[in-house]
């Protein structure tokens, strides 16, 4: 059943190779049980954060060096894309984030407990990624851990480094699908982090 699903999903891929979200003929109660099986590595950039870092007197309290943090719709699709996640009961057996705090913030309000801080999906001041901390995350992206998913969750310039055919740049708070039995290189789906809470 398994090789059925992800022929439908390459079908897909093949006829909407740059769409936002989900495409729109993706059956997504075949998304969700493929991510229910476990297997694959989800790709996300953090969610919805201004680029102004806030000030001493608007940043959160545990934002000591006062860097980015998410804005309410930011914090807001976090939460609502843990809670889906769970509902769904999808598993998430590894989560690596950025030392940043927006993408600490992300995994935090999702409700991931043992977050692993990498140093290669930082943002590096927000410039292009290096080619080490590039191979670094490809290979990443050739194994899951059994019975589960990865989640990393990273920045813009990182993805971009990453799948520079991607197109369009991925929005904040999307997470890109990737199946290592199947590429490193094409994702399987996008899903924007606003169609979580809509899955079935």
């Amino acid at each position: 059943m398994k090789t059925g699903v992800i022929a439908g999903f390459l079908f897909v891929i093949l006829l909407h190779p740059a769409g936002n979200g989900l495409a729109q003929s993706l059956d997504e109660a075949a998304l969700v049980n493929l991510l229910r099986e476990g297997g694959l590595v989800l790709v996300m950039r953090h969610a919805s954060s201004p680029r102004q870092a806030p000030t001493a007197d608007t940043a959160n309290p545990d934002n000591i060096n006062i860097e980015r943090q998410l804005d309410e719709a930011g914090r807001r699709d976090a939460m609502t894309m843990g809670e889906s996640i769970r509902r769904l009961g999808i598993p998430i057996t590894e989560v690596d984030s950025s030392p940043a705090y927006r993408t600490l913030e992300t995994a935090r309000l999702a409700g991931f407990v043992d977050v692993r801080i990498r140093d290669y999906l930082g943002n590096q001041g927000m410039v292009n990624a290096s080619e080490a901390f590039k191979d670094r995350l490809l290979a990443d992206l050739e194994a899951a851990p059994p019975g589960g998913n990865r989640l990393l969750i990273t920045h813009s310039p990182n993805i971009a480094a990453a799948f520079p055919e991607l197109d369009p740049e991925t929005e904040q708070g999307e997470v890109l699908v990737i199946d290592p039995r199947i590429s490193v290189t094409v994702p399987v789906t996008r899903i924007a982090i606003g169609v979580w809470p809509g899955l079935p």
